[in-house]
C-alpha cells in the first residue's frame, strides 16, 4: 500500500464574525463605571496628541414619553461658553457651589515667611492610623526587658487586620532573626494581650471574648461560664440545655447575652481606625419629573464627556507639506480619538436605553418600593433592544441608578420570578421581602418554620417549596426557627 503527500490550491467562501480592536475598546468602555471611565479618559487625554475636551454648546435636553413615564436624557451642561473651563474644574475637584477658585489665596504682610504648601499640607486630613501603628505606639511606651520587646514587636507585626494572632508562636520564633523562643513569645504575648483595643491577640474567638471581659468591670460570672463552657449551645439557640446545666434561670442567660452583645466584639482590630466605605457614584439619576406624574432619566455627569479631535492635528494629517511620518502620526491618533468617541457615544446611548427600559417596566418599585419589583430578565430586555444579552450584562456591571429610594445596582432591577394562580407574574426579590414581613410579624415563643412559611406563601398565590423558603431565608440572613425562638 502505497502513500503520497500532494497539495492543492481550492477557495472557500464562508461567514465568520471578528472582533476588531475598535469593538473590543467599544465593548470595555461600555463595561467601566463612570469613575473608571473619568480615569480612563484622563489617561488618554495626557497620551493622545489628537483628542481635547470640547467646549459644549448649551443644548436642550432631549425626552420622550413612554408606557405613563416621562423619560429624558439630560446633560449637564454649563449655559456659558466662557465658564466651560470653570465648570470642568468645578466638576474634577467636586467644588460645585464655590464662586471663587480656592487656589486664588490672597498674601498678607502678616503671614511672614509662611509657605502655601506648608499651610495646604497641615490642612490635609491626615492618614488613618493602622492597628500595628496603634498597638507599637502603646508598646514603645511600656518598660521591659529588650528581648521581650522584640518578641512582643514580633507578635504586634503578625495580627490579622481584625485583632487575632492565627500564626503559632513556634511559627513565629522559627522566622524570626535572631531566633526568639516560644517561652519569651508566650511571655510577650501576655503583654501584647494588655493593649487597647482589649483582645487584640487572642488566638481564637473564646480567647478574645474572655480578655474583653477581663477588662470590664463588676461581676462577670454568668457571662464567663457562658463563653467558657456554652458558646455552641447559644450559638444555636438553645438556652434551656444550658439553664438545666449551669442552674441559672433563663431569664439571667438571656440578660447575660444582651450584656454581652453590647460590650463585646468578635473582631477588635477593626475598633482601630476608620473603615468606612468608599461611596458610590451613580451613573444614572432616576426621578420624578417637576411637571408631575412621569420618571426623569438622565445620565451623571462624568458619563457625557465633550471630546473632539483637535483641528490643528487634523490638518497635520491632511498637510501634503508635511512629512509622511508627521502625517502618519497624525492619523494614527485621530483614528484612536475618533475611536474613543464612538465608543463613549455608543456606551451613553446603551445605558440610557436600559434605564429607560428599567424606569417604564419597574415602574411600581419607584412607587411602592421593592415589593414592587417585577420579573425583567436581560435576554427579554436584549431581544427588545436588538442586542445580545452579553451587550446588556455589560450595560449594567458595576453601574448603580440613584432613585428617590437610595442608590441600587442596575443588575438589581433583573429578576426572575414565579406565577401566582391569578397568572401575575412576581419577582424573586418580592418573594423575598414577603418572607422577611412574615419572619418579622410572627410569634417569637412559636417562630415559622419553613414549610410553614411556604404553606402561608401557597395561601397568598405563591406555590414555592420548603427548600426554596430556606434558600432564601439564608440569602437574608435570617436563622432557623429554632434559633429565633424566644425563651
Amino acid at each position: 500500500m502505497s502513500q503520497s503527500l500532494s497539495q492543492t490550491l481550492s477557495q472557500h467562501l464562508r461567514m465568520e464574525q471578528r472582533l476588531t480592536p475598535q469593538l473590543i475598546q467599544s465593548m470595555s468602555i461600555l463595561q467601566k463605571p463612570v469613575a473608571e471611565l473619568e480615569a480612563y479618559i484622563a489617561d488618554t487625554l495626557e497620551s493622545n496628541v489628537a483628542l481635547e475636551i470640547a467646549d459644549p454648546e448649551p443644548t436642550e435636553p432631549e425626552s420622550d414619553g413612554a408606557a405613563g413615564a416621562k423619560e429624558r436624557t439630560t446633560i449637564d451642561l454649563p449655559e456659558n461658553r466662557g465658564f466651560a473651563r470653570l465648570d470642568r474644574f468645578s466638576r474634577d475637584y467636586d467644588l460645585d457651589g464655590i464662586d471663587h477658585p480656592p487656589f486664588a489665596v490672597r498674601r498678607y504682610a502678616s503671614d511672614g515667611d509662611r509657605d502655601a504648601k506648608m499651610g495646604a499640607m497641615a490642612n490635609t486630613e491626615g492618614r488613618e492610623i493602622s492597628l500595628h501603628e496603634h498597638l507599637l505606639n502603646q508598646w514603645t511606651m511600656i518598660e521591659m526587658e529588650a528581648e521581650i520587646r522584640r518578641a512582643g514587636e514580633a507578635i504586634i507585626g503578625r495580627l490579622d487586620p481584625d485583632g487575632y494572632l492565627r500564626i503559632p508562636l513556634e511559627e513565629i520564633a522559627e522566622g524570626s532573626r535572631p531566633p526568639l523562643s516560644v517561652d519569651l513569645l508566650m511571655t510577650a504575648l501576655i503583654e501584647v494581650q494588655k493593649l487597647e483595643p482589649a483582645g487584640v491577640a487572642a488566638r481564637d474567638t473564646i480567647e478574645c471574648l474572655l480578655l474583653q471581659l477581663n477588662a470590664l468591670p463588676g461581676d462577670n460570672t454568668i457571662e464567663r461560664t457562658l463563653i467558657e463552657r456554652h458558646v455552641d449551645d447559644i450559638t444555636h439557640n438553645r438556652l434551656p440545655a444550658v439553664s438545666k446545666a449551669t442552674g441559672y434561670s433563663i431569664g439571667e442567660i438571656n440578660e447575660a447575652i444582651k450584656a454581652m452583645r453590647s460590650s463585646l466584639c468578635l473582631h477588635p482590630g477593626y475598633l482601630v481606625g476608620n473603615r468606612s466605605l468608599p461611596p458610590i457614584r451613580p451613573d444614572v439619576i432616576v426621578e420624578y419629573s417637576e411637571t408631575g406624574g412621569g420618571l426623569t432619566v438622565r445620565l451623571t455627569r462624568g458619563n457625557t464627556p465633550h471630546l473632539r479631535v483637535r483641528d490643528d492635528v487634523a490638518s497635520l494629517a491632511k498637510s501634503k507639506e508635511n512629512g509622511k511620518e508627521t502625517r502618519e502620526f497624525a492619523r494614527k491618533h485621530i483614528e484612536e480619538a475618533a475611536a474613543l468617541i464612538d465608543a463613549i457615544h455608543f456606551r451613553r446611548q446603551r445605558i440610557l436605553e436600559v434605564a429607560r427600559a428599567i424606569a417604564e417596566k419597574q415602574r411600581d418599585f419607584f412607587d411602592v418600593g421593592p415589593s414592587g419589583l417585577k420579573v425583567l430578565r436581560m435576554s427579554d430586555l436584549a431581544a427588545e433592544l436588538g442586542c445580545d444579552p452579553s451587550t446588556v450584562s455589560r450595560t449594567v456591571a458595576d453601574k448603580y441608578l440613584q432613585t428617590p429610594r437610595g442608590i441600587f445596582p442596575l443588575r438589581y432591577f433583573f429578576t426572575g420570578g414565579t406565577e401566582t394562580e391569578d397568572g401575575e407574574t412576581v419577582g424573586w426579590d418580592r418573594v423575598k421581602s414577603r418572607v422577611r414581613d412574615l419572619v418579622e410579624a410572627e410569634d417569637r415563643r412559636n417562630p415559622f418554620k419553613d414549610d410553614q412559611i411556604a404553606a402561608l406563601l401557597k395561601n397568598e398565590g405563591i406555590d414555592i417549596s420548603r427548600r426554596t423558603v430556606a434558600k432564601y431565608r439564608q440569602q437574608l440572613n435570617i436563622p432557623a426557627a429554632r434559633q429565633r425562638r424566644e425563651f
